[in-house]
C-alpha cells in the first residue's frame, strides 16, 4: 500500500510539472480570452473596416489566445457614452471622439483646436506625440491603445459660404471645441453626434456641418449639402481614441499585452493614411455630384484664422486655471505642425 501511495504521489507530481510547463493558452479551460469592441462608425465605413482588421490582427498574432467580438455603428455603446462605457466595463474596447463629452478632457482639447491642420496623417502623428509627452491624467482611468485625428475639418453647407458674412446665424452641426469655432465664425452651433447629422441636414434642423471632407462620402453628407468651403488656415481636427477597460487590460498575460501594444503602434500609421485616402475619396465624391467647392482668398482665409485665435488663448487661460500646462501644450502642437 505504501509503495502504491508513493507511485501515486510521483504520478501527481509529474502531471503537475507537465501542466506548469504548458503555455497559458493551453491552460485556458474556457477557451480564448473573449473581448468586445464598440465603434460608432457604420460597418461599411473604411474607419470601421480598419478597426475590425485591428481586431483580427490581434487574434492572429496571439495565435487564438484572444477573440474579439466587433460591434460597429454604436450598436453596443452609443458614441457619446463610449468612454464611460469602457470605464464601467459595458464594453472592453472602444473607439469614439473626445469632443462628444466636452469638458471631460481639458488638456486633450488642444488637439481639437483650429490649428491649421493639413492632413489626417499630420493630425494623427501629432496627437499621439502629444499624448506620449504629456500623459494627461484625465485618461488615467482607461488604457489608451492609440489615438488619431481626421484630416482638415472644414465647413460644408446647404448654401455657398465665401465670406464670414455668409455664415452669420447659420445653424451648423458642431460638438465640443468645434462648437466654439462655429460661434467664433458667427454661426449658430447645434450639438448633435455624427450618426444624427445626415437626417438633421436633410430635414433642415441644421444648415451646415463642420467636418473633414471624408465625411461627405463616408457618412454620405455630400448628398445633403451643396457647398464646401476650404478654410484651411482655421482647419481643425478631432481627436479620437481607441481605449480599453483598465481591469481587462491588467488581466491580460504580458505576452498578449505586448501584441496589443505592437499592433496599436502600427495602426497609428495605418489610421493616418486611411484618413488621407478617404479625404481624397470624399472630394472626388462631391465633385462628381456637382457640389460647389469654394477656395477662400488668402485675405479671407486669414480673417477666418484671426477669428479663432481667441480660442487658442482661451484654452491656455482655462487650462492654467486648472493647474494644467496649457501654454506648453499649445506650443508643442504648433511647433509640431510647423515641422
Amino acid at each position: 500500500m505504501k509503495k502504491l501511495s508513493a507511485v501515486f504521489v510521483l504520478f501527481i507530481f509529474l502531471v503537475s510539472l507537465f501542466y506548469v510547463s504548458l503555455p497559458a493558452a493551453s491552460l485556458a479551460a474556457d477557451g480564448p480570452i473573449k473581448l468586445n469592441y464598440s465603434n460608432f462608425f457604420p460597418a461599411p465605413h473604411k474607419n470601421s473596416i480598419l478597426a475590425e482588421s485591428w481586431c483580427r490582427e490581434i487574434e492572429k498574432r496571439t495565435n487564438g489566445q484572444v477573440a474579439i467580438s466587433y460591434f460597429p455603428g454604436g450598436t453596443l455603446v452609443p458614441s457619446a457614452q463610449t468612454y464611460d462605457g469602457i470605464v464601467k466595463g459595458i464594453a472592453d474596447i472602444g473607439f469614439s471622439v473626445f469632443g462628444y463629452t466636452a469638458g471631460k478632457f481639458p488638456l486633450m482639447e488642444v488637439t481639437d483646436l483650429p490649428l491649421g491642420y493639413k492632413s489626417g496623417s499630420q493630425a494623427t502623428n501629432m496627437i499621439n506625440a502629444f499624448y506620449a509627452k504629456f500623459q494627461p491624467k484625465e485618461l488615467d482611468d482607461v488604457k489608451v491603445l492609440y489615438l488619431h485625428g481626421h484630416g482638415p475639418g472644414l465647413l460644408h453647407s446647404k448654401k455657398p459660404v465665401s465670406t464670414l458674412d455668409d455664415l452669420k446665424g447659420v445653424k451648423v452641426r458642431a460638438t465640443g471645441v468645434t462648437a466654439k469655432i462655429v460661434t467664433a465664425f458667427g454661426g449658430a452651433p447645434v450639438g448633435i453626434t455624427m450618426p444624427e447629422t445626415y437626417e438633421s441636414l436633410r430635414s433642415g434642423v441644421v444648415e451646415g456641418v463642420m467636418c473633414p471632407v471624408e465625411s461627405l462620402k463616408g457618412w454620405k453628407l455630400g448628398e445633403v449639402i451643396t457647398s464646401t468651403t476650404l478654410n484651411y488656415a482655421s482647419a481643425y481636427s478631432t481627436a479620437m481614441f481607441v481605449i480599453m477597460n483598465k481591469e481587462r487590460w491588467a488581466a491580460l498575460p504580458p505576452d498578449v499585452q505586448k501584441v496589443f501594444a505592437e499592433v496599436s503602434q502600427e495602426w497609428i500609421l495605418k489610421q493616418g493614411k486611411t484618413w488621407d485616402e478617404i479625404d481624397m475619396e470624399g472630394m472626388e465624391f462631391i465633385k462628381a455630384r456637382g457640389n460647389k467647392v469654394i477656395t477662400l482668398s488668402a485675405e479671407e482665409d486669414t480673417k477666418w484664422a484671426e477669428k479663432v485665435k481667441p480660442l487658442l488663448e482661451g484654452y491656455v487661460t482655462n487650462t492654467k486655471a486648472k493647474g494644467l500646462p496649457g501654454d506648453e501644450a499649445l506650443k508643442f502642437c504648433l511647433d509640431f505642425l510647423k515641422k
